[in-house]
């Protein structure tokens, strides 16, 4: 890359990302080093490919970039693997919407004819959410692309489910299942999302049959139109009120159809409810279990579309499902068989697709029996083998593995990967194989089909980490990649994906396929609730990156990354981090305009190489912000190493802010003007220089863009390569990281723990805080007694410690310089501060602020006077209304410690005020 010195007056990221983006990638830049340093390998969770980029996948991208470019920088074989899935039911059913607009349907056009127009609906539209990613700038390694029903993927997934089957692990069953009638195909039980709502539970008669008294069974059901399905009523075994009935039958209403009485201790808890219950195998997962205990009749009532069917009774036949719930209830009642109606709270399951309600239907679907699979996937968590970030979210997932149910993989529809699996017409077998057979592998006749389902979508992204490093081929990249280091998700696919991808993992290679489970938070919108088209609060992370640039977003989903609860967008602090890059941009084109003359290398070597005597060519100044700049490095990849880039983004934040612009900048000005000491200037210079060259390394990972192109604009250690990304991470470089790699060298300063225990950078630390303390609360001081922050004043400060004050004085010059004092006098234990004075105690330093002369005392004295005696007033209302039980009672938590709050800051405020009162009164 071609460097600059050159910096605009205003840094426009539309100017620079693009360009800089494509000379990373044509560069080859995001490929990983050859070599044997340590490897670290992410897999992006892969995006429906006919997708656009939301907020859920710019903080994934995001989190993810940032920790690949900081492995980079630190010498890792650092490799990012993208890659996009075929998101079988969501994007058939686009296509499906797009012919219905031309009047036409997939069954109308045909298998074949549809598959070419979802593959011309995905080459239109699958390459945009790359495109977004690129944007966002994330260092993806484009040459190892991976397509969920790729060649590579589809291999994978033959040769996965073979095995599988192979093994007894893949079999076919008839079972109930969940039906989405809205998409027409079976759903895996996580595809089923409940939710809480209002219902009822009505309570039927079931006349006991042949009773010559009359006597009925009472079930309650929330569902009543399934009665018509029923095939047994159950009671327990030891329940007395119906041991008499275990074995006679019930007439079932409406039906004219005898069903028997059954005991059952599973189904029934024999204190609940009536303590009888209707079986009806067909419609219920329980009742399906139970009718296979007993042998029931399994009757299907309700069809794949959603209507009943034979052998409901004829005047049910073809009305939907609510319709016949309504048609049972008259009949019912006009039986005089509807007992009771009551008000019921239920869990109804719709489909994550379609949104329909899920029907229970028997049908005969492929499954997976996942216990065997889950086993070791669940060792390997309480192992420590790979560990889940928030550690809380451990205990949801050793929950559901505990419990986890076969998984049903085969779906109803074209688009997808097709069941490996042929059956033949003569003899009925079926034939799984990894190539296409010709014939029956049973009886050997060619009148032989494929199986007509596809597979679960989350079958093959149930291999990614395999197949994007092309498993199962012999010459695949496991060896050199795998395990991966990080898998980082939202906590909410954390059973539909990551949970299936660890069993796959195990399964296939014996090893877990990622070490860490980092696990982020949903992003809410401004108005606290999932973001929705229909509720109108979506955040297209694009626009905000075409208004405010990729860096200013970046940082602020970083953050934001350690929030668990739900992270809440905000527009105002995505632009607040629009100005801190700003901020950046402007103190480093303050920096280049000062840095004329600087001889780089002669620096480092008369000051980092002979650091015994080099410091003391230095400031105070100059040895804290350095100081300081390193201890952000350090402290950086602490958090980093600790998944909290949110805490890691807030320390670079305030470094840059305030440290680095706020006080270094001002105190370094003299040093850096044309007619300082040529000596002192050139000291500073190279400070200045190798503080920026550090904070544009550790700010890379989070903001790529306006940290290299600074980089190249402002002077740099020889050796640190052509471009930032690849320059290396402010510390001395890891054991075995490849020494001879441009990558792995220490960067800008070397010694970095030696620096910073050396005793002149501690002490340099000290004097710098108590001059910003001086300062800022003369500031204060000022403001307090209403003059002007532009006037000069005289400040004088007073402490009881001999070495505070030595301290004071080596900054005394300095905190006059920047704090724009006319003067500033240190004063010693025997020393008493001036009467008429206003003073701020930090640290066991008194500041004081001399207001003979300054202000008019009588004034100052009626004013403070009012003052106190206004806040007197405000306090004794405050108390009294905390003091009263009611309000504390009744008022929301939050109003009641805001008030709180409030009466700390007036009682301190009021201290104040009384003390310099009485001061200026003597």
């Amino acid at each position: 890359m071609t460097s600059s010195s050159e910096f605009a007056k205003v840094y426009d990221p539309a100017q620079v990302e693009a360009p800089l983006y494509a000379h990373w990638r044509d560069q080859g830049y995001f490929q990983p080093a050859d070599g044997d340093a340590p490897h670290f390998t992410v897999v992006l969770p892969p995006p429906n490919v006919t997708g656009r980029l939301h907020m859920g996948h710019a903080l994934t991208a995001t989190i993810e970039d940032t920790l690949v470019r900081w492995h980079r920088m630190r010498g890792h074989r650092a490799l990012w693997l993208p890659g996009t899935d075929h998101a079988g039911i969501a994007t058939q059913v686009m296509v499906e919407r797009q012919l219905a607009k031309e009047g036409k349907t997939r069954q109308g056009v045909g298998r074949e004819a549809f598959l070419d127009k979802v593959w011309e609906w995905k080459e239109e539209h699958g390459g945009i959410i790359d495109e977004q990613h690129e944007r966002l700038g994330a260092s993806l390694d484009w040459s190892r692309y991976r397509f969920t029903m790729d060649e590579v993927s589809s291999r994978a997934v033959r040769e996965a489910f073979v095995r599988l089957h192979e093994q007894g692990l893949i079999y076919r069953d008839y079972r109930l299942i969940n039906w989405d009638h809205g998409s027409q195909t079976a759903l895996s039980d996580l595809e089923v999302e409940h939710t809480e709502t209002d219902g009822k539970l009505w309570h039927i008669a079931y006349p006991v049959a042949d009773s010559e008294t009359g006597e009925r069974l009472t079930v309650a059901t929330t569902r009543p139109e399934t009665m018509l399905g029923d095939t047994a009523v159950a009671v327990h075994p030891d329940d007395e009120r119906y041991q008499h009935l275990i074995g006679e039958h019930i007439e079932l209403p409406l039906t004219g159809r005898k069903i028997p009485i059954i005991a059952d201790d599973i189904l029934v808890k024999m204190g609940f409810g009536t303590g009888a219950v209707k079986v009806t195998p067909a419609h219920d997962p329980n009742d399906f279990a139970t009718g296979k205990r007993h042998d029931l009749e399994l009757i299907q009532v309700i069809g794949f579309d959603n209507e009943f069917i034979e052998p409901a009774p004829a005047k049910y036949v073809g009305l939907t499902v609510q319709a016949a719930r309504k048609a049972v209830l008259a009949d019912l009642e006009a039986a005089g068989l509807l007992v009771e109606t009551k008000d019921h709270k239920l869990s109804i399951g719709r489909s994550q697709r379609s949104g329909v309600i899920v029907e229970p239907l028997p049908s005969t679907q492929w499954f997976v029996k996942v216990g065997p699979l889950a086993e070791k996937a669940l060792a390997a968590v309480e192992q420590g083998d790979t560990v889940i970030y928030p550690q809380h979210r451990t205990a949801d997932y050793y929950r559901w593995m505990e419990n986890i149910r076969d998984w049903c993989i085969s779906r109803q529809l074209w688009w997808g990967h097709r069941i490996p699996a042929w059956h033949c017409e003569s003899c009925g077998a079926i034939t799984v194989a990894r190539e296409d057979p010709s014939a029956c592998s049973e009886c050997g006749g060619a009148d032989i089909h494929q199986d007509e389902d596809v597979l679960d979508t989350w079958f093959s992204s149930g291999l990614w980490p395999l197949t994007t490093l092309g498993w199962p081929a012999e010459d695949n990249e496991l060896p050199r990649f795998y395990s991966t280091s990080l898998m980082e998700t939202g906590w909410d696919i954390l059973f539909f994906w990551v949970a299936r991808m660890m069993m796959f993992g195990l399964h296939f290679t014996g090893e877990v396929p990622f070490k860490t489970i980092f696990l982020h938070s949903m992003v809410l919108g401004e108005d606290k609730r999932k973001m929705s088209k229909t509720k109108g609060n979506v955040v297209d992370p694009v626009s905000l990156i075409d208004t405010y640039g990729t860096d200013a977003l970046r940082f602020y989903l970083c953050t934001m990354a350690g929030q668990d609860a739900g992270i809440v967008f905000s527009k105002a602090r995505v632009e607040g981090y629009r100005n801190f890059c700003n901020k950046l941009w402007n103190a480093a084109r303050f920096a280049s305009m000062k840095l004329d003359g600087l001889e780089l290398e002669r620096w480092r070597a008369e000051i980092l190489d002979d650091p015994a005597t080099g410091l003391e060519r230095l400031s105070t100044a100059d040895r804290w912000i350095l100081g300081r700049a390193l201890a952000l490095a350090e402290d950086f990849a602490q958090k980093l190493g600790d998944w909290r880039l949110d805490l890691a983004a807030h320390a670079a934040y305030q470094f840059v802010w305030h440290e680095l612009c706020d006080w270094y900048l001002e105190l370094s000005k003299r040093r850096l003007s044309a007619d300082a000491d040529p000596a002192e200037r050139h000291a500073t210079q190279g400070t200045l220089a190798t503080v920026f060259d550090l904070v544009l390394r550790v700010l890379h990972p989070m903001i790529p863009f306006i940290t290299e192109t600074i980089w190249q604009r402002l002077p740099r250690p020889a050796g640190s390569g052509d471009s930032l990304m690849l320059a290396a991470w402010p510390c001395a470089p890891e054991a075995g990281a490849g020494e001879g790699d441009a990558r792995t060298l220490a960067g800008p300063v070397a010694q970095v723990g030696a620096l910073l225990a050396d005793a002149r950078v501690v002490e340099a630390g000290h004097d710098i805080e108590r001059l910003i303390a001086v300062v800022t609360n003369h500031r204060m001081l000022k403001a307090e007694s209403k003059v002007s922050p532009a006037q000069p004043v005289d400040v004088v400060v007073r402490t009881d410690d001999a070495a505070v004050a030595a301290s004071l004085a080596r900054v005394a010059e300095s905190a006059q310089f920047v704090g724009r004092m006319k003067s500033l006098t240190i004063l010693g234990a025997d020393d008493q501060l001036p009467k008429a004075c206003s003073v701020a105690v930090v640290g066991g330093v008194e500041i004081g602020l001399p207001l003979e002369g300054l202000v008019d005392l009588d004034e100052e004295r009626k004013r403070l006077g009012k003052e106190v005696a206004k806040k007197e007033k405000a306090l004794g209302g405050l108390e009294k209304k905390l003091g009263n039980e009611k309000f504390v009672a009744k008022a929301p938590p939050e109003v009641v410690a805001k008030e709180r709050e409030r009466l700390v800051a007036l009682k301190d405020s009021l201290a104040k005020q009384r003390a310099l009162l009485e001061r200026i009164s003597q």
